[in-house]
């Protein structure tokens, strides 16, 4: 028993000191910052590309219902969890100790994605650099890294439509033909290999910006939230600026409201397709975020008493605005590259990378002054992606010095190995092969993990710790009511919602791809083994924690299930009046004798 209270006054003691986390300097920093991690590259290269496939105007009914049954009740659960435990994404599991292994699962999916996702904002900046020559590189197919099969798109002046729709279509279907965009990205920027089985050297230019980038990142994140939330200030608000001048030159140009009406007219019978809604489902989920522990870690440095729920309605909103906006942008542009040259918007369309580093590219290209517009486009994909990679490697940091307190004093050293580590392994990705390797892992390491970690989260809010107490501190922490909706999805429709995607992720997985190229079936094994390596720690950390938990195998999961006496606010005036509203005399007891 004595041993027991000197474990608990020790662990009370721990959770006090929350300011030596640091905080936000204001409500402003914290809106930012999620408007920063939230609002990335897939908002412009994936969203517009899902939203005219799906069905145009249509796919906005199953992604704005998706919105309001599962991203924004996961959002509002987890900056719940991170405002209220005032800690990060392993030690908020004290709320169930049984499901620890989901925090280092989170800790492991964010180490390998921010190490190539900071390869992916290296690009633009090679981009950029070569932005600033009097003509752009791509815009014709005159350079040394062309082949005999590029193709100008703009040369149709001495064509038909009908003759060039001929090359391109019928060719390009058997890899001949290349625009010169295309060459640009593949065999300038990446000078890229024929396949995962031949690496290559390094590519030096692109291992430069990579070390420009993660020079970036550490700067930004050196003094944790102090500097997070200055540099947001800039990072998450200049992109919006470039957005709206893009727009408006887009829809100025001839041909723009082609592309526009392509990406919005509504193709009411494509929400007959299960795959229309699986896709918005995971659109909403993967671009909001939850699962990763960025929104936990940005939320723990609020004031307690902040309402995170406006918060937690606002910044997916806004997400899912700019999503819309950025389509906008991106098809008045594409609808003027298809009046140029004479080709379908169909055809012209694309998604991913090649729409951020190809299609856009070459669009740009044929505007007047394309070297301005050039480098505002790639300007704002550096800053949409440096927003979501710093927040991410913040949330590994606070996590492990959460878990390892004494590290704390050393945070900018914790921060500098960390960076330092993940940059070691991006070298991978800029070599002749990198970007096989990139897009190997971003295919298959979160792809059903985070989705896991998510279900793991709800089930302990919803059945473990239970709705009933999860809502009672929400109230307590906020000082409203909350309205019968939140607990609903939290137990029933949310879980309901992440089954669905877990299970069309995996019905709807097809085998990994890149530029024509097919992956060979031990590089597939090593794919699934990283999103293995996340997914293991949470069965692998419940055995451990069964294991050296005494009793029968019944008490030890009741008791490894059970909430911690180190789970509450960190300031003692607010942890105090908890337990007064809990009825834990004897931890008020101890309190009052510290």
């Amino acid at each position: 028993m004595e041993n027991n209270c000197v474990r608990r006054r020790s662990s009370t003691k721990s959770t006090k000191p929350g300011l030596k986390r640091g905080n936000w300097a204001n409500k402003t920093e914290f809106i930012l910052s999620c408007m920063g991690y939230a609002i990335g590259i897939g908002n412009v290269w994936r969203f517009p590309y899902l939203c005219y496939r799906n069905g145009g105007g249509a796919f906005l009914v199953p992604y704005l219902l998706m919105l309001w049954l599962c991203g924004i009740p996961l959002f509002f659960m987890e900056t719940t969890l991170g405002q209220f435990g005032s800690t990060g994404c392993i030690t908020i599991f004290r709320l169930s100790p049984l499901f620890k292994g989901a925090g280092y699962a989170i800790v492991i999916v964010n180490i390998i994605c921010t190490t190539y996702y900071n390869v992916i904002i290296s690009y633009p900046l090679l981009f950029l650099a070569n932005s600033m020559r009097y003509k752009l590189p791509w815009v014709d197919c005159s350079n040394p890294w062309n082949t005999p099969n590029c193709l100008e798109l703009g040369s149709n002046q001495n064509r038909s439509n009908d003759s060039l729709l001929d090359i391109f279509v019928n060719q390009t279907v058997s890899r001949k033909m290349k625009t010169p965009a295309d060459e640009f990205f593949h065999n300038y920027i990446l000078q890229i290999s024929d396949g995962i089985e031949s690496p290559g050297g390094i590519v030096w230019p692109l291992f430069i910006c990579n070390v420009i980038s993660w020079l970036v990142v550490y700067l930004c994140i050196m003094n944790g939230v102090k500097s997070v939330g200055k540099v947001v200030y800039f990072t998450a608000t200049f992109p919006f600026i470039i957005l709206f001048i893009l727009l408006i030159r887009g829809v100025t140009l001839p041909g723009s409201w082609k592309g526009i009406i392509f990406y919005i007219y509504p193709e009411w019978h494509q929400l007959m397709n299960l795959k229309v809604w699986a896709d918005a489902a995971i659109q909403i989920f993967f671009s909001l975020g939850p699962g990763w522990g960025g929104i936990v870690n940005m939320a723990s440095y609020n004031d307690f008493r902040n309402n995170n729920k406006g918060d937690s309605i606002f910044v997916p909103l806004l997400n899912c605005g700019t999503s819309i906006f950025a389509g906008f942008v991106v098809f008045s542009v594409i609808g003027f590259m298809a009046h140029e040259t004479g080709l379908p918007v169909s055809t012209v369309a694309t998604g991913g990378p090649g729409l951020a580093f190809v299609t856009y590219p070459e669009a740009i290209s044929m505007l007047p002054w394309p070297q301005l517009w050039a480098v505002l486009f790639f300007v704002m994909l550096f800053l949409l992606g440096l927003d979501s990679c710093f927040v991410q490697i913040e949330a590994i940091i606070s996590s492990v010095i959460d878990e390892y307190p004494s590290l704390r004093s050393h945070k900018k050293l914790v921060g500098f190995l960390s960076c330092f580590i993940m940059f070691l392994g991006s070298i991978a990705c800029v070599t002749n092969g990198g970007m096989y390797i990139l897009q190997l892992f971003d295919w298959y390491a979160a792809s059903v993990s985070v989705i896991l970690i998510c279900l793991v989260e709800v089930f302990v809010v919803g059945w473990t710790y239970g709705c009933d107490k999860f809502v009672r501190d929400l109230e307590f922490m906020i000082g409203k009511k909350v309205n019968w909706w939140w607990p609903l999805c939290w137990r029933y429709i949310t879980p309901v919602i992440l089954t669905f995607i877990f299970a069309t992720t995996i019905l709807f997985n097809t085998p990994i791809t890149y530029n024509g190229v097919i992956y060979p079936p031990w590089s597939v094994a090593l794919g699934w083994m990283s999103c293995c390596l996340s997914i293991v720690c949470i069965p692998v950390y419940m055995v451990y924690k069964l294991w050296i938990t005494p009793g029968s195998l019944k008490e030890r999961i009741k008791a490894s299930i059970k909430v911690t006496p180190e789970w509450g606010p960190a300031e003692e005036e607010h942890r105090k009046a908890w337990r007064t509203l809990r009825g834990d005399k004897n931890e008020i007891l101890l309190m009052e004798k510290e």
